[in-house]
């Protein structure tokens, strides 16, 4: 029982975790909360759908590839279109304004996808066929989990070692640290931030999929509840922290499925957990397990 738990919240915390990078990317370097980021995830995830509706003899790996191409490159153009159109005019106002900016995106992304593409609940297709491997007695695992989790690890480490070892990841991390000072080293500012929001945007409809194919299903407010979890990921693992992001995902998944199975009515609370572990985090480490305290200077 304790091993079927662990594999099912590793599979969900990945989930979590690839939707997390998002966050912690942009906060990473324009120290700003994307609220919107939870509905390019929604429109990442109904791209795929849509691929699939555009070309129905498509099914299995070519299936599963076309769903992935439509969500990660229309969640990359979304999320740079959103910081051309939302949060760059705002760069320099005052902190409140782009974390409005981003509330109202969110609900204009929802509503649009509401009113245009479906107000009901959207099946998606089965794109892997089923199969079961036991794991001895006690626990097995399906071809399913297998390729959520195996796509959610290759994106996460192609992420870590192009952010680690390109020169474009090498002037993200420059921003990260003093975007003014990378400015007087010649690194365009303006790029290296929507070439983050295109990375996250990429990321967060990917997990869209990925989320749509685990649940077998779709909605235009589907993004509130993974994107507020994924959230709380970022924040318990040290938001801006690509790693901790990670971790955080990890943990999240790990918290919640056990939560669900050995607390008395768990399974009716697992969505509350979130924000339980998210006020908890706050009040005793607010910088995360691996963020670090930086003071400001005066």
């Amino acid at each position: 029982m304790f091993l079927q738990q662990l594999i099912n919240g590793v599979v969900l915390g990945a989930i979590y975790a690839l939707i997390a990078l998002g966050y912690t990317l942009v906060y990473g370097i324009l120290k700003m909360i994307n609220f919107a980021h939870s509905e390019v995830l929604m429109v990442g995830a109904f791209l795929g759908v849509g691929a699939l509706a555009v070309a129905p003899g498509l099914s299995g790996g070519w299936g599963l590839a076309a769903a992935f191409a439509a969500s990660i490159l229309g969640g990359g153009l979304l999320g740079v279109a959103v910081e051309r159109m939302a949060y760059r005019p705002l760069r320099h106002a005052a902190k409140l304004a782009p974390l409005i900016s981003a509330i109202g995106v969110s609900i204009l992304l929802q509503n649009d996808m509401f009113l245009w593409v479906s107000n009901q609940t959207v099946v998606f297709p089965a794109l892997v066929s089923l199969k079961v491997f036991s794991l001895g007695e006690q626990a097995s695992v399906n071809s399913l989990q297998i390729l959520i989790l195996a796509s959610a690890l290759a994106l996460m480490a192609a992420l870590e070692i192009f952010v680690r070892h390109s020169r474009s990841g090498k002037a993200m991390r420059a921003c990260a640290d003093d975007m003014e000072t990378a400015g007087l080293m010649g690194i365009d500012s303006n790029r290296i931030v929507a070439l983050t929001f295109l990375i996250g945007g990429a990321l967060a409809g990917a997990a869209g999929v990925l989320n749509g194919i685990y649940y077998g299903s779709i909605k235009y407010n589907m993004g509130f509840l993974p994107g507020v979890k994924a959230f709380t990921a970022a924040v318990l693992g040290g938001i801006g922290n690509i790693s901790g992001a990670v971790l955080g995902g990890l943990i999240l998944g790990l918290l919640e499925v056990m939560a669900a199975g050995y607390l008395p009515g768990g399974a009716q609370w697992k969505d509350v957990f979130a924000f339980v572990v998210l006020i908890a985090v706050l009040l005793v480490r607010p910088s995360g397990i691996l963020g670090e305290k930086i003071a400001e200077k005066v």
